[in-house]
């Protein structure tokens, strides 16, 4: 990802260039030009809804490291997670993915910037709360559980979507000016309403054996962002938006290929800032 980063600032900067090298006779005049391209970088904070986690592994697979074979069908009820920002990480330029960050791409289709499409990535981090208590339902190597019990994450279960829970979107924008000063800065009001796919890699620990999985696509997510959007300096733009969302992770991986696999969904809501170019 830090990689596609730099890539595309090299593009922007490059696109600038030209557009600031080029005579004034040889621009085309603002009023027949059609379409504003902008992209943006920021970081996000995360809260979400409880969820009911079906996990299920019926290869009776044996780990030598915990003693134990894994045949396993249950379900916890209710269980409660958080984000985990890493905003510390922000001052290592190295660092800067690390934390939650999202980016977004988009197209105006008018000269009024009032309309447009947009790609829409959070790199949001999910935790289940560990030694939380909750009710679990199902069978572990044949043997029926339907009781409350402490969420281990030595014995018993740890699990998070923290190389992301990865919600990816495209998202309709619709923007309205609320107060236009001068021909360098605006403010407007923006809607974004879309869907997308749930990409994500999940660190799991299932009765003592851990494991760090493959970044997969395990579902989908659909949500709206609204907020506030502000245009400066005829290049720049700086967004503070709130966004509510649903995903649906209904294949996740456990413990790899031939493993097992889980399924849950939750609600999500984010407070996200970004800034970028217009070009």
């Amino acid at each position: 990802m830090m990689r596609v980063l730099i890539i595309l600032s090299i593009v922007f900067c490059h696109v600038l260039g030209m557009a600031q090298s080029v005579s004034p006779t040889a621009t085309v005049s603002s009023s027949k030009r059609k379409g504003k391209f902008y992209a943006m970088f920021g970081y996000t904070r995360c809260t979400y809804s409880k969820s009911d986690i079906h996990l299920a592994d019926h290869s009776n697979k044996y780990y030598p490291e915990t003693g134990r074979y894994h045949d396993y069908d249950f379900t916890i009820y209710k269980a409660t997670a958080h984000d985990r920002p890493d905003f510390n990480k922000i001052p290592d330029v190295v660092n800067i993915t690390i934390p939650q960050f999202v980016v977004r791409g988009g197209y105006y289709f008018n000269n009024k910037k009032d309309f447009g499409i947009e790609i829409n990535y959070d790199h949001a981090k999910y935790v289940v709360d560990d030694y939380q208590r909750v009710h679990v339902k199902g069978t572990f190597n044949g043997n029926y559980v339907d009781k409350d019990t402490t969420l281990d994450p030595r014995n018993f279960l740890h699990y998070e979507h923290t190389d992301g829970a990865n919600f990816w979107m495209v998202n309709f924008v619709k923007r309205w000016k609320l107060w236009n000063p001068s021909k360098r800065f605006n403010i407007g009001a923006v809607v974004k309403p879309g869907g997308g796919i749930v990409y994500p890699r999940t660190d799991v620990t299932v009765m003592g054996t851990r494991l760090n999985n493959n970044w997969h696509i395990s579902g989908w997510i659909v949500g709206v962002e609204t907020g506030f959007r502000v245009e400066f300096l005829k290049y720049g733009v700086f967004e503070f938006m709130s966004k509510g969302s649903f995903a649906n992770y209904n294949h996740v991986l456990l413990l790899g290929a031939g493993g097992g696999k889980a399924h849950q969904h939750f609600f999500t809501g984010q407070l996200t800032m970004t800034m970028g170019i217009m070009f």
